[in-house]
Order: C-alpha cells, then structure tokens, then sequence
C-alpha cells in the first residue's frame, strides 16, 4: 500500500511539475506548440486544465483557471500524504 501511495504522490509531482512549464511556457507568444517536445506537454496537460477554463472567465485577458487546477491538484496531493499513515494503519 506505501508503494501505491509513494508512486501516486510522484505522480503528481511530476504533473505539478509539467502544469507549471505549461503554464509559463504560454506567456511567450512565439513558442509552437505544433513542435516537440512542447506539442506533448500540451497533450499532456491541456485535458486537465480544460476541466477549468470554463470555470473561471479571463479578467483583462489573463486566465487565472490555471491557478484553480493547479491548487486542487496541489490540494490532492498533500491530502494523499496526510491520509496516506492512516490508511496504512487500517491494513
């Protein structure tokens, strides 16, 4: 069970981690996103940051739903690390 919890917790790291390239990569207008590498990082995270784009409307042409999906995903995994001891003990 540590194991499942150990790579679910890396997991999410590493998306946390792509989201915040995602995320800063789309301030420079002259990245193509058509190219590799950063056609699958846009493969990768888009679906998840879709889910809030019509959550939140851009204010001034900023979109702050990246924040949102970034907090609830940051939110998840510091509470997969909090329960994780009590599950353990269960079993």
């Amino acid at each position: 069970m540590l194991l499942v919890v150990d790579v679910l917790v890396r997991f999410l790291q590493i998306y946390l981690l792509l989201l915040t390239i995602r995320i800063l990569l789309g301030w420079f207008p002259n990245v193509d996103w058509y190219r590799q590498p950063f056609a699958a990082l846009m493969q990768i995270s888009d679906p998840y940051l879709n889910l809030f784009r019509g959550i939140i409307p851009p204010v001034g042409g900023l979109d702050f739903s990246p924040m949102l999906a970034f907090l609830l995903l940051s939110f998840a995994q510091r509470a997969l690390i909090q329960v994780a001891p009590a599950l353990l003990s269960l079993a």
